[in-house]
């Protein structure tokens, strides 16, 4: 790709503080209810805060990504948390994009921490099942207050922003210490990713459970240094996982952790005991990989509150805040299609968008 003029290439130390935390949980947010309110953040504000970097035509944020098409083989364990259609036994297809954590579509894959997936679960009868899960362990703020902030502070001509955000908010260093010293890995296939939000699980019996949900690779993790990873070209992740996914599906296993009893259901920032119980999903297979401009996840929006029966929000703020925010973003970019660059697929029209969303 060619970067436009005038663009800078981020450096490793600002994508420690911005895109990798930008990235963080998928997108941007605001209060669930709040963001209604003019004396507090709204779609819009949140934004504009990632600043001049974000290109017309694309999404805010995680704005480099490819396609992919794969299904969910459900073990059917599942099925005895919630009454989720896709968690009964069976094999559910699922439409995904594999991403980075940054507003650059042009950004150089060395330079961006965070890398994610989002996945729409299909199954008979309509119902989805949308989510968007990251490389890290924990998100870096607890609230989209601070979220926010953070952004002001990324954005901020005072040097010492951001410095002074994070000694004010001693509950960063979880995910500042992932990082800068978490491993590397160079594909997308050797990521695990995390569903850093909460949300609840409602069984047969209405009994309801409060879980995470991850992926871990199935396929052997190779573990590389960011020296020796900067070497492999500025879109490298792209092109390995086309390549590899040629030659074979990229699998990973599906887990969720249910919360024990006074864990921070509401809290991205805090991760839970390490022995709390944990089901196994079932797998995820990916099978076949397409250039974002020709593929099904191009105006696809992967919000966390489009849920299934069986499946809903907690108490946790951030999901119905990105909702808000990704919608804010399909606008924007919808207004800006102009700019995306052509589709590699002449039969393809210029613009088969339904109102799908943002990220």
């Amino acid at each position: 790709m060619t970067r436009p003029a005038g663009s800078k290439r981020p450096t490793i130390v600002s994508l420690g503080i911005i895109a990798a935390v930008v990235g963080g949980a998928a997108g941007a947010f605001a209060y669930t209810a709040g963001w209604l309110s003019p004396d507090r953040i709204s779609p819009d504000r949140v934004a504009d805060g990632f600043g001049p970097g974000v290109v017309a035509g694309h999404r805010i944020n995680h704005a480099k990504g490819t396609c992919f098409v794969g299904s969910f083989h459900s073990t059917g364990a599942g099925a005895a948390l919630s009454t989720a259609p896709m968690l009964a036994k069976g094999d559910f297809p699922i439409v995904g994009r594999f991403n980075l954590g940054t507003p650059d579509p042009f950004a150089k894959d060395d330079t961006v921490r965070v890398r994610g997936i989002g996945m729409l679960i299909s199954a008979p009868g309509g119902a989805q099942w949308r989510t968007a899960m990251i490389n890290a362990p924990v998100f870096i703020v607890s609230t989209p207050q601070q979220f926010y902030e953070l952004l002001q502070a990324g954005g901020s001509k005072d040097s010492e922003a951001m410095a002074k955000f994070t000694a004010a908010h001693p509950g960063t260093k979880p995910f500042l210490t992932w990082a800068m010293n978490g491993p590397w890995t160079g594909s997308y296939a050797d990521e695990g990713y995390n569903g850093l939000n909460s949300f609840v699980f409602t069984d047969a019996a209405h009994t309801r459970r409060t879980v995470r949900w991850s992926m871990t690779p199935m396929q052997p993790v190779r573990r590389i240094s960011a020296t020796e990873f900067a070497k492999t070209g500025p879109d490298a992740l792209e092109r390995e996982i086309a390549d590899r996914i040629a030659r074979a599906p990229a699998k990973w296993m599906m887990t969720v952790q249910i919360a024990g009893e006074g864990d921070p259901t509401g809290d991205p920032s805090k991760a839970w005991p390490s022995d709390r119980r944990t089901v196994t999903l079932g797998e995820i297979t990916a099978d076949r990989v397409i250039a974002e401009a020709d593929g099904p996840c191009r105006d696809l929006n992967f919000d966390p509150t489009v849920l299934p029966v069986g499946i809903s929000t907690s108490d946790d703020p951030f999901p119905a805040a990105r909702s808000a925010v990704y919608a804010k973003s399909f606008d924007r970019r919808t207004a800006g299609a102009a700019n995306y660059p052509r589709h590699t697929n002449p039969d393809r029209p210029a613009n088969t968008t339904a109102k799908e969303g943002g990220r």
